[in-house]
């Protein structure tokens, strides 16, 4: 199985600090400062990532999981929102999906979505999350 390594450079104090993120060999680099993560500077901040790497594993586990049912998926689109609270700890992340997946049935789908939410890698890692929601939509 593939190992990953991402890095992250921060220069200075908390408030005054700036850092820039790196995923990858280098595909992402982008800034982020106190302003980016707990304010609303400009750049990016962990939770973000954590929010993209969140769904595009669910995405991915999704598909696997239609696909090994017999249902061949057109389109999945999801989105993670990730709320930080105080501490600071991520309280919760909402997965909001929508997929295009020709003859399944509502039924079918939610349960496969219910298995994906818990079942895809970087959903395992956040297990210490107190409340992941999904709302999954069927679209044509």
């Amino acid at each position: 199985m593939a190992v990953n390594k991402s890095e992250a450079i921060w220069r200075g104090t908390l408030k005054e600090g700036s850092g820039t993120m790196t995923v990858g060999d280098g595909y992402y680099e982008g800034p982020y400062t106190y302003a980016s993560r707990f304010e609303t500077g400009a750049g990016t901040n962990p939770e973000q990532l954590i929010g993209a790497a969140h769904a595009g594993c669910y995405s991915m586990f999704l598909s696997a999981l239609l696909t090994n049912n017999g249902f061949k998926p057109t389109q999945i689109h999801t989105t993670a929102t990730v709320h930080l609270g105080a501490g600071p700890t991520i309280t919760k992340i909402e997965l909001d999906t929508e997929a295009q997946v020709p003859g399944i049935d509502e039924a079918k789908f939610n349960e496969l979505a219910e298995q994906a939410k818990t079942g895809c890698p970087v959903s395992k890692a956040l297990a210490a999350v107190g409340d992941i929601t999904l709302n999954a939509r069927l679209v044509s």
